[in-house]
């Protein structure tokens, strides 16, 4: 292995804080991790395609709910952190994280046109010496059959020329205990040289950084992580339609089981998987297994179970309604909540999309209430969000309870005399007929 000779001044620029930072990708991944890079005194730039977000952070504006008003603007008012949409001053940046979204084609296939794009402007203006980390999640292989040798191309060899790596991200919108400082990262490099460089630069916005020994095994370690959520979930959705078959409350059920101190997780049923990363990661898995020669049933299986909990809300709602000798098509239904989490704006992957189609095809009049997601474009429909309270003035026929978020009053909502469906145990402590759970 050839000794890479600007090891040395790359990791000097990190140690110095010397060291230009580029985040391609401004999302909930990019704009999180250039702000913790310009916390602790680099000198940042955020690339996006996007102009209203370059224009938004230029301005000290946040869009994302996990990075406070405050951290955004004090960064940009120092002089540390700014965006463009001009790719060509990546030549200026010491090291690239790249953070660009990885959806699914409609064939359920991987779709690397965010990544291929950010890595032909990083190819473009590729010098010596630089750093270049992919965070986008992505099927094992990505970094060293896509990535590398499109950098390569031109002649400079990883490693030795420039320096590649993989380091998964791990975020979770909207969790205010986990944040970028105080989740591990795991590094994987093309070599030692760009591992070595790739963890001295996480080393200084994060607590504890995690080498592994190739750019594969970061890439795998984050198709488990959230191939396991989506499999126990899965499981948890299941027992949940087994339960209702058998009038046993599910919610009881993993309350009682999670008290034993050891073996046990406790995953919990709802309308359907949503964020960009649960939905989609397991079929990154099963299409690079596919691909060298391996059916991954019981990853798959989990997928057709999760998928199919929009429908089974449909049926609950169908059932409540039946309650009143009414049917879905004419009724009043109002969605509280449609993000995909709680206390989130993220709309990717949710569950309530799939949910609000069923109800739109079976002719229920619809409308929802969320504050964190004021309009709603889906389907070729354009809906706006109403207060709960305002919703609540003239009774629905059914509400159904997508998103719990902490900012709905609950006991308002059940005193409103309305038939609820609550996909997420929101109600947990409140008994009444008029409840119906999955």
């Amino acid at each position: 292995m050839i000794a890479s000779p600007h090891t040395s001044d790359v990791l000097e620029r990190i140690r110095t804080k010397q060291a230009r930072i580029g985040v391609i990708g401004l999302g909930y991944v990019g704009l999180p991790l250039a702000v913790e890079f310009a916390r602790q005194g680099f000198n940042v730039t955020g690339f996006d395609v996007d102009q209203s977000k370059t224009t938004e952070i230029n301005a000290g504006k946040s869009y994302i709910p996990d990075v406070p008003q405050a951290d955004l603007c004090a960064v940009v008012t120092a002089g540390r952190l700014r965006a463009t949409h001009d790719m060509s001053q990546l030549a200026e940046m010491d090291a690239i994280d790249i953070c660009v979204p990885t959806p699914l084609r409609k064939t359920k296939d991987p779709d690397l046109s965010y990544v291929v794009l950010a890595v032909e402007a990083v190819a473009a203006t590729l010098r010596r010496g630089q750093l270049v980390i992919l965070e986008s999640t992505t099927y094992p292989g990505t970094t060293d059959e896509v990535v590398q040798p499109m950098l390569e191309a031109k002649g400079q060899k990883a490693d030795v020329d420039f320096f590649l790596a993989f380091s998964p991200e791990r975020v979770d919108p909207g969790n205010a205990t986990y944040t970028t400082r105080n989740i591990p990262k795991i590094v994987g490099g093309v070599g030692e040289a760009s591992t070595r460089a790739a963890c001295a630069l996480y080393g200084t916005i994060v607590d504890r950084v995690v080498p592994v020994s190739s750019t594969r095994v970061a890439e795998m370690v984050k198709l488990l992580e959230n191939t396991f959520r989506a499999v126990n979930i899965g499981l948890v959705n299941e027992i949940a339609l087994m339960c209702h078959k058998m009038d046993i409350g599910v919610w009881e059920v993993i309350d009682a089981a999670k008290t034993k101190p050891f073996g046990f997780m406790p995953f919990y049923p709802g309308p359907g998987l949503g964020g960009h990363c649960i939905p989609i990661d397991p079929f990154y898995l099963s299409w690079k297994a596919r691909q060298n020669g391996f059916e991954c049933r019981f990853i798959e299986l989990a997928g057709h179970i999760n998928a199919s909990m929009p429908q089974y809300v449909i049926e609950r709602v169908a059932d409540a309604l039946n309650t009143m000798r009414k049917p879905i098509n004419g009724s009043r239904i109002h969605l509280l909540g449609v993000a995909y989490k709680r206390d989130v704006n993220d709309m990717r992957e949710s569950p309530a999309l799939d949910v609000i189609e069923l109800l739109h095809k079976r002719g229920a009049e619809l409308s929802y209430s969320d504050p964190f997601v004021p309009e709603l474009r889906h389907g070729g429909r354009v809906m706006t969000s109403i207060s709960a309270e305002r919703a609540l003035e003239r009774v629905p026929d059914c509400l159904v309870i997508c998103t719990d978020h902490s900012v709905f009053d609950y006991d308002a909502i059940v005193e409103s005399g309305a038939l609820i469906v609550d996909t997420r145990n929101a109600l947990k402590d409140r008994a009444s007929p008029r409840i119906f759970r999955l």
